[in-house]
């Protein structure tokens, strides 16, 4: 009721500000009268022939007219929706252009995971006691989990010796930040079968001390070698009876309906921050029963997923390729893992860290290579990108990110294709040459914008590498294409904080990384809007405020170009809606 007696309202307003303007009464012929109007707004088209305006009118999910108020006014008639933003900024649907929804699904499960990010542990000792309270509510001999911990926040990684202090009755298994590392306790690893003589797979490495002694930390596929069946890259026949032979006992996993139902939430609070689209950068066929199901009960964003591509074969089979899909739920790119993580230290580099070596402890560490040989991707893009598919591939170290241009620019020699937005990304530390390189075949970049939570995680790079990692700047100047994405849980899925992150390079506690990629706070709202539909190949439908697009919008408290750059993460999203339709609202 209340929010139906403020649109009567905001409507009245309206017929009284046509008066005064002189437009007379509301136009009532039905090829005209709106479904929605919002008038007297400060509203961001992202259009470059009109940035702003003041009102918009919307019919059938899309924007009907753009325009001022006395514009808009007439397109008001009985049933319209009449929103009155008394000045408040209004901007197009945020796109997050890559994300992983389904890592931090709220389960009513004794399986879930418990966070042990900063917010809730603020070191070693809180850590090992918020997994001891979670041992005590585990029955025997199943999984203990966590997700978040960061060891620049605790000061160092924990070990197999700190979750003992936990529980020796519970294999126990704690997720990094970066979600590229992991801490296991002794009990994981004995049943896992992996002792001081293991051979970590390819992509992947044990740490151990200077006594040669397993540190419990996981790095890349070894974390996988501990959880049977989480493998990015399919195991060779071997290596699979191995797993077989040594598996932990598996993780019960949740129902269907309750899957499905932790989806939906996880949306809804994507809405609360005026996320209207999102792609969901690890899908698979299963998964994408699970958006099916979804949409048949209410999906409230629009979803793009990105197949790994493990299922290309069967992708191919069925004859389908990027694109297929509605507005709604539609296929995307095929997902490559191919490289590592920055936050995690594990991205292959040319030169080296400026960090000991976790396994010599000697200044000689460049990395984890990537478990794919160079034949090896290049066939794969190709397979891909022959079949009609768009690449979206995971790489952030200079070596990882020359082997996928190296791969991009053979399939376009064997096969040029125009429009193709092959992708890296994360794209983290390049070099000048690989931008030129990146430009030069027209390759689509979904960069990082995670300093304000994990800036610190920079430092292990060295100065000299900071004013080229996660290169905003540079790359809108040079015109490569930029596509605004949280890698949701890595940083929070808040368009509004990562814009202020690419604004200031600056962390939470106030130190600032690479102040040369700082870009102006209009720059990143295009990225977080247009620039994800570009990516997306949905530039002509979203992204923006034009007439004949979807009407996805959000209304904001203040507006992000006026306010002190340091606050635009404290702006409240009072509105999104989508297709024309209010999906939240503040209370």
């Amino acid at each position: 009721m209340k929010g139906k007696r403020l649109t009567i309202i905001s409507r009245r307003l309206v017929i009284l500000v046509a008066g005064l303007l002189g437009c007379g009464a509301p136009v009532e012929g039905a090829g005209l009268q709106a479904d929605m109007v919002v008038v007297n707004g400060n509203v961001i088209t992202v259009e470059v022939d009109q940035p702003r305006v003041e009102a918009f009118a919307v019919k059938s999910g899309r924007f009907l007219a753009v325009g001022s108020t006395r514009e808009i006014v007439p397109f008001a008639g009985d049933d319209t929706v009449v929103l009155d933003a008394k000045g408040k900024t209004v901007v197009p649907g945020f796109i997050d252009a890559h994300m992983h929804p389904d890592m931090i699904f709220p389960y009513k499960s004794i399986h879930h995971k418990i966070d042990l990010g900063p917010k809730s542990v603020a070191t070693m000792e809180e850590l090992i006691e918020a997994l001891r309270k979670k041992a005590q509510v585990t029955p025997k001999g199943n999984w203990v989990r966590g997700q978040h911990y960061q060891d620049t926040k605790l000061g160092r990684h924990p070990t197999r010796w700190d979750l003992e202090k936990a529980s020796m009755e519970h294999p126990i298994f704690i997720m990094h930040s970066s979600e590229h590392v992991a801490v296991v306790n002794s009990k994981a690893l004995e049943l896992a079968g992996v002792t001081e003589d293991s051979k970590a797979p390819p992509g992947g490495a044990f740490d151990k001390d200077h006594d040669g002694k397993l540190t419990g930390v996981c790095r890349e596929g070894a974390m996988n070698r501990i959880l049977r069946g989480e493998t990015l890259l399919p195991p060779s026949e071997n290596e699979e009876k191995e797993l077989a032979a040594h598996a932990v006992p598996t993780i019960t996993p949740p129902s269907r309906p309750e899957q499905v139902e932790a989806l939906l939430l996880c949306f809804d609070n994507f809405l609360s921050k005026g996320i209207t689209s999102v792609a969901d950068a690890a899908a698979s066929p299963s998964k994408l029963q699970l958006y099916q199901d979804a949409l048949e009960q209410g999906l409230s964003v629009r979803v793009n997923l990105m197949m790994v591509n493990s299922c290309l074969p069967q992708l191919k089979e069925l004859k389908l390729r990027t694109g297929f899909g509605s507005d709604r739920l539609k296929i995307g790119p095929i997902k490559i893992f191919h490289g590592n993580s920055t936050s995690g230290y594990t991205c292959w580099l040319s030169e080296p860290y400026d960090m000991l070596n976790p396994q010599t402890g000697k200044k000689d560490y460049y990395g984890i290579p990537p478990g794919r040989s160079q034949a090896e991707l290049d066939e794969l893009v190709f397979s891909a990108h022959e079949a009609g598919f768009q690449c979206a591939i995971h790489a952030n170290g200079d070596r990882e990110i020359a082997m996928v241009l190296d791969a991009y620019e053979k399939a376009l020699q064997r096969l040029p294709r125009k429009d193709h937005r092959h992708r890296i990304e994360h794209c983290s530390v390049p070099t000048p040459e690989l931008l030129e390189r990146i430009k030069k075949l027209g390759v689509v970049l979904a960069l990082h914008s995670y300093i304000y939570e994990h800036g610190d995680k920079m430092e292990v790079y060295g100065p000299k590498r900071w004013g080229m990692m996660h290169p905003n700047g540079t790359a809108l100047k040079m015109g490569i294409p930029v596509a605004g994405n949280s890698d949701y849980p890595v940083s929070a899925a808040d368009p509004l904080l990562r814009i202020q992150s690419m604004v200031t390079r600056k962390t939470a506690e106030g130190e600032v990384y690479g102040p040369e990629q700082k870009i102006s706070v209009d720059e990143a709202i295009r990225v977080w809007t247009l620039g994800g539909a570009y990516a997306a190949f949905e530039e002509d439908i979203k992204g923006s405020i034009k007439v004949g697009k979807l009407a996805d919008f959000v209304i904001l408290s203040h507006d992000p170009t006026k306010v002190e750059p340091e606050k635009i993460k404290d702006i409240q999203v009072e509105k999104t809606v989508v297709g024309g339709k209010i999906k939240f609202e503040r209370s």
